[in-house]
């Protein structure tokens, strides 16, 4: 099944839209340089510097992006990458993962269809996050059984 990205090494189609607080900063600037060696197009949502920020004032930036279309998939990251996780699943079309390894990450996208990759900042190797995101970017949902998982999802009261 093919995204509306199609791989970190294919031709992308949608920019990727990035957000990150102080504590995920150096995760999200080491990102954009991989993106920017594939020239995969990104949208940052900020932060920009190191100092002390909230990341629910860029997660919402973030979500808002992918559920407009405007971007697919998202990145969100902080320190733990559970604020900025929780943040972003507030919104209704988002399905966020918090990945630290690439078999979360496979896991993520292909039955649960995830269209924003969370990440602990503080405690992956730039390595780690190199593995993730190449896991996340290329794995296609498998659809199936898992689609009727995921239409569940919404609360229906």
């Amino acid at each position: 099944m093919k995204t509306d990205n199609q791989s970190l090494f294919g031709e992308s189609v949608k920019p990727i839209g990035l957000a990150s607080d102080h504590a995920g900063l150096h995760a999200k600037d080491f990102i954009i340089s991989k993106l920017e060696e594939k020239a995969i197009p990104y949208i940052d949502f900020g932060t920009y510097s190191g100092e002390s920020t909230d990341y629910a004032d860029f997660a919402h930036q973030l979500a808002k992006a992918v559920e407009s279309g405007d971007c697919y998939p998202g990145i969100a990251i902080c320190g733990s990458g559970n604020g900025i996780n929780m943040t972003v699943n507030k919104h209704q079309h988002i399905r966020a993962a918090l990945c630290w390894n690439k078999e979360l990450a496979y896991l993520a996208r292909a039955h649960n269809d995830a269209n924003i990759l969370s990440l602990p900042g503080r405690f992956l190797e730039d390595e780690e996050i190199y593995e993730i995101l190449v896991t996340f970017l290329n794995t296609p949902f498998e659809g199936g059984r898992h689609q009727r998982r995921i239409d569940k999802i919404p609360c229906k009261g």
